[in-house]
């Protein structure tokens, strides 16, 4: 005999009927879900009341999640490792190794997102041979992703070289991802300078750091019976990560190309900063080959990377699944934002709806809208890295 449950919530992880294990939360503005009723089967189950909070609900304001294999599935079929609603979750809390992993998982099914232009290649090596000038060098670094910016040979390339480490952009986190950086690097004793490269904050500071740390150089120099000469430091980092808007805020005039897409620095160029300094701006440089895929959306999501290297749909869906899961913002502000009732753990379906209610089916320039709103701060100032703790 099929036994019915309507109107009653059971106040624990999950019900077992039948020998199957539906696990019910509680999400604000979710889809409608459909339970199907259980099949018949030859004993009736029993439930113990005893020990249970028994409250009414309302089906439309549930969601079902099933567990098959160990692995948690959504209404969508799309494995999710958390599905309770990011509203409520205290952002201290937050699990950002958990957000890493989905996010590795989101990017399998994607095309390889891989972009190395001719001239990286050869900026590459001149910079190799440069390095060997350098009393101290600035690696360059977007405050949102610190991590997806860090080149995977820049130690090996420094060696015993002092570094400055620059997070640029920090205009565009929050105080609480500043702070967790701060904390980090503090701890591991590497000298980090926050700036914006935009409006010059934190030029003035890379300054006198970079001369503080190279200041022994010109003591070996006089050692010798040598004339003192200029510290030299060595701007480095990914494209568009600004190093180049960074030397003109420093230099307080136009000494360097600067835009913001990718790619426009295309030679090394040195540039003098008083009598005391001399700086080398040098083009973006990447791997021939990313390997983290993860860090390979990051950039694309943040514009550090050529868009012809990914597909923009594709990119601004995962962004959507990402934002949806940040405490800082959550489903409730993409909804807000676009008007479409819709859950952001399918960041595909949601790119197609706005493609249907703005662009008459476009979904590229749907993507867009969504890529270009993250990069304005339409959705708050928030980083999608944060330190491993």
């Amino acid at each position: 005999m099929a036994t019915q449950v309507s109107g009653v919530w059971l106040n624990s992880p999950a019900v077992t009927l039948a020998g199957n294990s539906l696990h019910c939360r509680r999400r604000t503005r979710s889809p409608s879900a459909t339970l199907s009723a259980a099949q018949p089967s030859t004993s009736s189950p029993t439930i113990q009341a005893r020990h249970w909070t028994i409250w009414l609900f309302n089906f439309e304001s549930l969601d079902t999640s099933l567990i098959v294999g160990g692995k948690n599935f959504g209404w969508n079929g799309m494995e999710s490792s958390k599905l309770s609603s990011p509203l409520d979750i205290d952002p201290e809390e937050f699990d950002w190794i958990e957000l890493e992993a989905d996010l590795h998982h989101w990017t399998k099914s994607l095309r390889p997102v891989q972009w190395y232009p001719g001239h990286i290649a050869k900026t590459e090596k001149e910079l190799k041979d440069q390095l060997k000038l350098m009393d101290v060098v600035v690696e360059v670094r977007d405050a949102r992703i610190p991590i997806s910016t860090s080149h995977p040979q820049m130690d090996s390339w420094l060696g015993n070289r002092k570094r400055i480490i620059v997070l640029n952009r920090e205009d565009m986190i929050s105080t609480a991802d500043r702070n967790a950086w701060a904390s980090y690097y503090a701890r591991q004793g590497t000298k980090v300078v926050f700036s914006n490269g935009q409006l010059g904050m934190g030029t003035l500071k890379l300054s006198r750091l970079a001369k503080e740390l190279a200041g022994g150089v010109n003591i070996k120099r006089k050692s010798k019976g040598l004339l003192p000469r200029p510290v030299r430091a060595g701007i480095v980092g990914y494209p568009n990560v600004g190093k180049s808007s960074l030397i003109n805020r420093l230099l307080k005039r136009r000494m360097c190309p600067a835009a913001p897409r990718p790619g426009v620095t295309r030679e090394l160029k040195w540039v003098r900063f008083g009598k005391d300094l001399e700086l080398l701006d040098s083009p973006g440089i990447i791997p021939m080959r990313i390997n983290d895929q993860s860090a390979a959306v990051k950039l694309a999501i943040c514009d550090d990377i050529g868009e012809r290297s990914y597909d923009f749909s594709e990119v601004a869906a995962i962004l959507v699944q990402i934002l949806a899961r940040l405490p800082a913002v959550g489903n409730k502000a993409l909804q807000a934002r676009y008007k479409i009732d819709t859950d952001g753990r399918v960041g595909k379906i949601f790119v197609q709806k706005l493609a249907l209610r703005l662009f008459n089916g476009d979904t590229h320039q749907a993507a867009f809208r969504i890529l270009s709103d993250f990069r304005k701060g339409k959705f708050g100032w928030v980083a999608l890295e944060r330190p491993p703790k």
